[in-house]
């Protein structure tokens, strides 16, 4: 039996999870249906959403944060920041413009979460 703290909503239900058989888990202790999702997610294949922040050339600020647009899987999250290593984005730039498509063939982009004018 496992215990952890829901992240998906800001109620923050403590999960009690039994993963003995990863084919049925079962989770107690939440108060909306997403928790048991979250949980059977967090003990099969972890995924997170990723921040980061972007160079901007010819902009008002000379960076833009970033964030994926859905979640990836935790062991992929390091590699995924390295993608943006390298990237600079031409002002302007508007919030949801894809800054990185496809990161790591994932079918998740990295867009932009803010709004820099030349």
């Amino acid at each position: 039996m496992k215990e952890m703290i829901c992240i998906v909503c800001p109620m923050g239900c403590h999960l009690q999870v039994d993963d003995s058989n990863l084919d049925d888990i079962k989770v107690t202790g939440n108060t909306c249906l997403r928790g048991p999702k979250y949980a059977r997610e967090e003990c099969t294949c972890p995924k997170r959403m990723v921040t980061s922040v972007v160079k901007v050339s010819g902009g008002e600020i000379a960076m833009v944060s970033v964030k994926t647009s859905d979640s990836i899987k935790k062991e992929l999250i390091f590699e995924a920041l390295e993608t943006l290593k390298d990237v600079v984005v031409e002002a302007p730039v508007r919030i949801g413009d894809v800054v990185v498509k496809d990161v790591l063939g994932t079918g998740v982009d990295f867009i932009a979460t803010k709004n820099v004018n030349r």
